[in-house]
């Protein structure tokens, strides 16, 4: 008998090894995409640039008064001949001011916007406006006028000049007259030329703000949160309602500018007050997505009043010693419309809409209605007149 062969075991011998450094990028790459298809997303999302801008880099208003000259006897008066005389000295011409009568120059205001990051040598668009008693600018020239800041101090940031784009025109014969647009108030496109740059630093900084152009709570933390999930970190968070800060990464320092062009595409939930905006000079009404009305009965009547005026002649009889007078008659009539009640409430806007149209009123009556049933407490939204 064959003695049993001994058995043998095989094991897969251990084989250790370390991840490296790009299967960890991957991992991490992974990470990222994941926690992107895991976002929420919602139809209310907007870009963060959309909503808010970053703290520091915002245009910057200038200011300047200079002549507008070239005009056909529509300019300003003594004012603008002691302007002239003032520039014509600084140019080394001596010129009497009294010889100076012709109606043809204007003094006018020019502002403009510089916007940020702007070079030395770009151009901007100017504004300008009278600030005499010209009653037209079209056709006039602006002289080089010198830009500042509207507290006047420092060097001029721009230099404007160039003929003027009114936009309108004016015509008068034989006493009618006709005009179009605003006549004392002009532009010239690319008519400032940047001379002094406001440099805003950037690339030193260590951390960034952004400042909602609405502040609310809801939106600053919403924003907070989804620029951590984008940058894989606990790097923003909300100061307060209208503010988060941003704290740059150790990976983008010295390349914030491609920090901010990263986080100013992500989407964000926004969200906001219900509000309706009432306009009583234009009977407009604007209301928001989130306003609400609850169920509330509502009765709006108008009272019409119509007063006719005629006037009769009173003739006496023949041969009679009365005088014929005018008598006035007037016929007064009132009519008020049925206004029966009539339930509004609504969970959303298009509901809260029908439900206001079903009483067939106008804009303007339909501000009263608002206001009532705000007053009445049924109205879920601010209400702001404008």
């Amino acid at each position: 008998m064959n003695a049993p062969e001994p058995r043998t075991s095989l094991r897969e011998p251990s084989v250790s090894r370390r991840v490296s450094r790009g299967e960890l990028l991957t991992i991490a790459s992974l990470f990222a995409l994941l926690a992107l298809l895991l976002w929420p997303g919602r139809a209310d999302a907007s870009r963060i640039k959309d909503v808010a801008r970053w703290e520091g880099v915002e245009s910057n208003q200038l200011l300047g008064v200079g002549l507008v000259v070239g005009l056909q006897g529509t300019g300003d008066g003594q004012a603008s001949r002691r302007l002239l005389k003032n520039v014509l000295a600084s140019q080394e011409i001596d010129l009497d001011i009294d010889e100076l009568r012709s109606r043809n120059v204007a003094v006018v205001s020019v502002t403009a916007s510089m916007p940020a990051f702007a070079r030395a040598g770009n151009q901007i668009d100017v504004t300008v406006g009278s600030l005499g008693d010209a009653r037209s600018l079209s056709g006039g020239v602006l002289l080089p006028t010198m830009l500042k800041r509207p507290d006047g101090l420092g060097l001029p940031y721009a230099v404007a000049a160039g003929p003027l784009a009114i936009g309108g025109f004016s015509a008068s014969a034989g006493g009618a007259s006709k005009s179009k647009n605003h006549l004392t108030v002009g532009r010239v496109p690319e008519g400032g030329k940047i001379v002094q740059e406001l440099t805003v630093d950037l690339l030193g900084r260590s951390e960034l703000y952004l400042a909602l152009r609405e502040p609310d709570f809801h939106t600053a933390v919403s924003m907070a949160k989804r620029i951590n999930a984008e940058l894989l970190g606990d790097f923003a968070w909300a100061i307060d309602s209208g503010t988060v800060k941003l704290a740059v990464p150790p990976q983008y320092q010295g390349r914030v500018t491609e920090l901010a062009a990263r986080v100013d595409g992500l989407d964000v939930e926004v969200d906001g007050p219900a509000r309706v905006v009432i306009n009583e000079r234009t009977g407009t009404v604007v209301m928001g997505s989130a306003v609400r009305i609850r169920e509330v009965a509502v009765a709006h009547g108008g009272l019409t009043i119509q007063v006719d005026s005629r006037l009769g002649v009173s003739q006496p009889g023949p041969f009679s010693s009365g005088n014929t007078v005018v008598a006035p008659e007037t016929n007064v009539e009132v009519e008020e419309q049925k206004a029966p009640l009539q339930v509004l409430g609504g969970v959303s806007i298009g509901e809260v809409v029908g439900a206001l149209n079903a009483l067939g009123v106008a804009p303007r009556d339909l501000m009263s209605i608002l206001q009532a049933i705000r007053q009445a407490g049924a109205l879920d939204a601010e209400l702001e007149v404008i």
